[in-house]
């Protein structure tokens, strides 16, 4: 198994949901959550699976930034067979459409996409949120390649497990990918930072941060006596810790 990381940069959110990229010019003076956004690639023997797909940055020069970094790896967006999205804030599915000058398309045309359909009932009931970029949104669910799951939790292959677990949002998912006797957890914004694992504290970011909070301490322990590697979304400084 193969984990690339798809950092795109460590960002300041501000209340509205606005991303800011930190330089080292501006590091000391902007205000918000500061968070990085990093989807990650997984390369199985039967699969290239992303996990969430971040904002959709930009380098200066235009360039997708996670488009990039697959072309440094060389993977080609073709390639990606599964596309795996833990919940549906801006900054989990901006990077799957982009604009093109025939209009909305996908960035990762060949791709499966497994949306969790109650996340999304959650979502198309909180339309004045900004923590969801309905126009994104609603591209989105128009694909026609889109896998809906309503269960609460199973296998969507033999290597990659799944379950909905609620707490940063009400049906947020996570999921598990084995191969080889290695496992790898995405706890998506459920267990964004390393941190997280070090103050067992409820976050008033979250939907329900006492059930997150819950989620964490199950799985810290579960981590350590299986040996996961976990995947950390939002952390400024680390992208895998091994347990």
């Amino acid at each position: 198994m193969r984990i690339i990381p798809l950092k795109e940069g460590n960002f300041s959110a501000s209340r509205t949901k606005d991303f800011t990229l930190l330089t080292s010019e501006n590091f000391d003076t902007v205000k918000g959550i500061r968070m990085s956004v990093q989807p990650f690639l997984i390369i199985t023997e039967h699969d290239h699976i992303l996990l969430d797909t971040g904002i959709g940055w930009k380098t200066p020069e235009g360039k997708i930034v996670i488009s990039e970094i697959l072309e440094k790896e060389n993977v080609k967006p073709e390639q990606i067979t599964k596309l795996l999205l833990s919940h549906l804030h801006k900054d989990h599915i901006d990077g799957s459409i982009r604009l093109t000058k025939n209009g909305f398309e996908p960035v990762f045309p060949n791709a499966e996409i497994f949306i969790q359909k109650r996340e999304l009932n959650y979502a198309m009931e909180n339309k004045g949120n900004p923590s969801f970029d309905f126009e994104i949104l609603e591209k989105l669910i128009s694909l026609p390649n889109i896998i809906w799951m309503n269960e609460d939790k199973g296998q969507i292959t033999d290597e990659i497990s799944f379950e909905v677990v609620g707490g940063h949002t009400p049906f947020m998912q996570v999921f598990w990918i084995r191969e080889n006797h290695e496992t790898v957890f995405y706890g998506a914004d459920d267990l964004p930072q390393e941190s997280y694992l070090k103050y067992h504290l409820a976050y008033k970011t979250d939907f329900d941060g006492r059930k997150a909070m819950k989620l964490r301490l199950k799985w810290q322990k579960e981590a350590i006596e299986n040996r996961w590697k976990i995947l950390l979304y939002h952390d400024l400084d680390k992208a895998v810790i091994q347990m």
